[in-house]
This record gives C-alpha cells, sequence and structure tokens, in this order.
C-alpha cells in the first residue's frame, strides 16, 4: 500500500470516527439534582452523546470556555454568549457512562427575574449539537451532595455526615445551635456583578433573594447567603441548625422563588 493510500485510508477513517455530538432530549439541568429552570450563573450539566472526545477538567480561574476541544453556547434571540465550562467526558459505553459537560450558566443570557427558554449548542472537533432548548429561570436552587449526603461543612471543617461515614476522614453529625456552611447553586442574581467564570475573591457578593433553607422540614436561620469566594457558580450560606430531631439522614432543602430543592440530600444531627 503506498503511503498517499495510507493517508487518505487514515483520513477516511477519522470521518467516519468523528460524530456530532448529541444533546439528549431533557438533558439538561441543574449540576446538583438535574432539575429546570437552571438559573444564570449556576452550574449546569448537559447530557447526551459525543459531546466530548476526551475527558478534561477545568484547572484554572477563571474558567476557560473551550475545556479539551469543547465549547457550548447559550443563544437567546440575536444573544449569544460562550460559557465557561468545568468539565467534559466523552462517552464510555463499556462502563456505561453517557457522554457530559459541566458548564456555568452566563450571567446575561435573560435579564434579570425574566424566565424564557434558551437554546444550547455543545460543539467539538468543527462538529455542532442541534440546538436543544432549556428554560432559564431566575432561581434554580439546588445542593451539593455526595451519594445523596449534602455538603455541609461544620465550623471545624469537618462534613456533617454521621461519624465514621467515610473511611479516613473525619465527619461528625451537627447540632441545633451550631453554624454550617452549605455549598449549593442557582439561588439567583448577586448585589454586585461579576463576569463569566470567575469566582468571587475580590469582594463579598450577597444574593438579591435570601432563601429559605428547611433542615428536618424547619426552617433554619440563614446568617449569610450569596457567592462562595473560592468555587466559580458555587453558593455558600451560612445556616444555623434548628431543633430538628436528630438522625444520619436528615434533609436538608433550599426554597427560593417558588421552587424547592430536593428532599432526599440529608445531612446528620446529633443531640
Amino acid at each position: 500500500m503506498t503511503s498517499r493510500a495510507l493517508c487518505l485510508l487514515v483520513a477516511g477513517t477519522s470521518l467516519v470516527l468523528a460524530q456530532a455530538p448529541v444533546i439528549n432530549n431533557g438533558g439538561i439541568g441543574n449540576l446538583t439534582n438535574g432539575q429546570t429552570p437552571i438559573a444564570p450563573g449556576s452550574l449546569a450539566v448537559i447530557f447526551g452523546t459525543n459531546l466530548s472526545s476526551r475527558t478534561a477538567q477545568a484547572d484554572t480561574i477563571p474558567l476557560s470556555t473551550n475545556l479539551g476541544g469543547v465549547t457550548v453556547q447559550f443563544v437567546n434571540g440575536s444573544n449569544t454568549i460562550s460559557s465557561p465550562l468545568v468539565y467534559v467526558a466523552p462517552t464510555d459505553t463499556a462502563h456505561g457512562v453517557i457522554s457530559q459537560v459541566n458548564a456555568q450558566v452566563p450571567w446575561n443570557i435573560v435579564p434579570n427575574g425574566v424566565t424564557a427558554t434558551v437554546n444550547v449548542i455543545v460543539s467539538h472537533d468543527g462538529l455542532s449539537s442541534a440546538p436543544a432548548p432549556v428554560t432559564v429561570g431566575p432561581f434554580s436552587p439546588g445542593i451539593f451532595a455526595s451519594g445523596g449526603r449534602a455538603v455541609v461543612v461544620n465550623l471545624d471543617g469537618t462534613l456533617a455526615w454521621p461519624s465514621g461515614s467515610v473511611p479516613g476522614v473525619v465527619t461528625h453529625p451537627a447540632k441545633p445551635g451550631d453554624v454550617v456552611i452549605v455549598y449549593a447553586t442557582g439561588l439567583g442574581n448577586v448585589d454586585s456583578p461579576i463576569a463569566d467564570g470567575a469566582a468571587s475573591l475580590d469582594k463579598l457578593r450577597s444574593n438579591l433573594t435570601t432563601p429559605v433553607v428547611l433542615v428536618g422540614g424547619l426552617s433554619a436561620q440563614v446568617a449569610f447567603s450569596g457567592l462562595s469566594p473560592q468555587f466559580v457558580g458555587v453558593n455558600q450560606l451560612n445556616v444555623v441548625i434548628p431543633n430538628a430531631a436528630p438522625g444520619d439522614n436528615v434533609p436538608i432543602q433550599i426554597q427560593v422563588g417558588g421552587i424547592t430543592s430536593p428532599n432526599t440530600t440529608t445531612l446528620a444531627i446529633g443531640k
């Protein structure tokens, strides 16, 4: 076989293997719970097929709008904004993993307080998905969790999970009256603008609307709700644990704008 023929064969094979990204129907939602609407400034997840040709994770802040060759555009009429990206991964059929992109919803894709349907387009290697619609609204509350346990941090830096629940990691329940830090996303606009992909290290930014936090069904005092200084698209809430019944799996929820996060996210409360 001549070298020219080999080059043509390889090029032809590459064209066959390269497949356009496809976003699943209903495959866009809040990163923490998959729900819609998604909110400006929040972190969203996009599921589909061939959304990326390789796995890549952001390692710089501000976040880039190109990660592993993947770009994501949010389109609202004539307004098109590239999204900062956190994580991209291809389809892994052998392990039953579908392709995924984690992205920040651009802050200005819809005006403040407006709910609208926008289109999302994922591109890589010169190929683009068909536009996929998703509802963007003022709020999309969701609490970060691992295995259903909320990312709730005691003031000593430990997770408010049952003691011994993670081998080699110190965890302990919170107690009524304790102040804990809850990490969430989708809590809406803040009192000072911030660029897409940027963290809030320069100043404290509070949410314009303070959400209700429910712990074991009881309303908790929220001392602060705003952007986390260290993480892009992440909200931090300083919450006082109410006098809820103790247990290893006490539901914690955020309620704002008539939307309540799922009651399947839990923390541990002691006596």
